[in-house]
């Protein structure tokens, strides 16, 4: 499989001469073999150094006299042989080229990269990665426990679910500390599924922008905390919402002013416990140069269902 732009770089390009006029670079290009869907035309010195790039149409419409130097984009976007596919494909998303120059340190032009020869395998790339992504997510290596025997598998799965299990004992043992205020105000006992979900979905989101930006950014105090306040600021957003709509639920249900309002407020504290969670687990583990990919994932969800549940029962109680 194909991994860099130098893998599937066409070295076949055409390369013209700033100082040929336009009617004689296109005889020369008639004596060349010109690869299919070429869209561009590249201008070298006489070391072979990538000076211009020169659009197809641009050479057609030219008076055959008029020097290619004068035709030639000077502004260049050009790729190393050693970047990735998967940043090549974002480089044709931005600047919206059909296919860009490959140079060396030097800037000696080396071939091109169309967007038409590894469209396929940067999606296969991009659904592999997406499917990774997942399992990582649940604390499992895809390339690891693929066609992996079954004492094997358990071995890669079994450890991480006993985070589940801790997770749940733990959250049971919660609840039965809140027994009294769950006999007293039963409604607080139909939400909780409710409050859990919401809780695990804004810090599984936190968890997986973190691990994101920690793959190109090295964590500092300073970076916290400006992730801390942005997650708080949109977690405080969808608590809010949640929080009105829930509460409406509630209102309307169980006709419960007070109700209705311990558990919107449980809703708000709980996602803004979530999302700090889903932050800070993954800083932590990176800080710790433990893999936060894998083991962020279930330790965010354990630890986020407790802080979840701490919250909704003590707002709750309190309320």
């Amino acid at each position: 499989m194909a991994t860099t732009a130098a893998d599937r770089m066409e070295k076949e390009v055409v390369r013209l001469r700033p100082e040929w006029p336009a009617g004689e670079a296109l005889e020369k290009i008639r004596t060349q073999k010109v690869p299919g869907g070429i869209h561009y035309f590249y201008v070298v010195d006489d070391a072979g150094k990538l000076v211009g790039v020169l659009p197809t149409r641009r050479l057609l419409m030219a008076p055959a006299a008029q020097p290619v130097s004068d035709l030639m984009v000077r502004k260049l976007v050009t790729v190393k042989p050693e970047l990735p596919l998967e940043l090549v494909s974002e480089l044709f998303v931005l600047h919206k080229f059909l296919a860009f120059p490959v140079v060396d340190v030097r800037g000696r032009l080396l071939g091109a990269v169309d967007v038409g020869t590894f469209t396929e395998e940067v999606f296969d790339a991009t659904e592999r990665k997406n499917m990774d992504a997942v399992f990582e997510a649940i604390g499992l290596r895809l390339s690891e426990a693929r066609d992996a025997p079954p004492l094997r598998a358990w071995r890669l799965r079994f450890p991480w679910l006993l985070a589940t299990i801790a997770s749940g004992t733990a959250c049971a043992l919660l609840a039965g500390l809140f027994a009294e205020t769950l006999e007293q105000h039963i409604v607080l006992a139909f939400f909780i599924t409710l409050v859990l979900g919401l809780g695990e979905g804004v810090g599984t989101q936190s968890m997986t922008l973190a691990v994101q930006r920690l793959r190109n950014t090295r964590p500092t105090a300073g970076w916290f905390g400006r992730a801390v306040l942005r997650e708080f600021l949109t977690a405080l957003l969808l608590g809010l919402c949640c929080a009105a709509i829930t509460g409406v639920t509630v209102l309307v249900w169980q006709g419960q002013p007070a109700a209705a309002l311990a558990i919107g407020v449980s809703v708000v504290l709980a996602l803004l416990s979530a999302a700090t969670l889903g932050l800070a687990v993954p800083t932590v583990l990176h800080a710790l140069r433990l893999d936060p990919r894998v083991a962020a994932g279930p330790l965010t969800l354990a630890i986020a269902d407790l802080g979840t549940l701490t919250v909704y029962f003590s707002a709750g109680s309190l309320l």
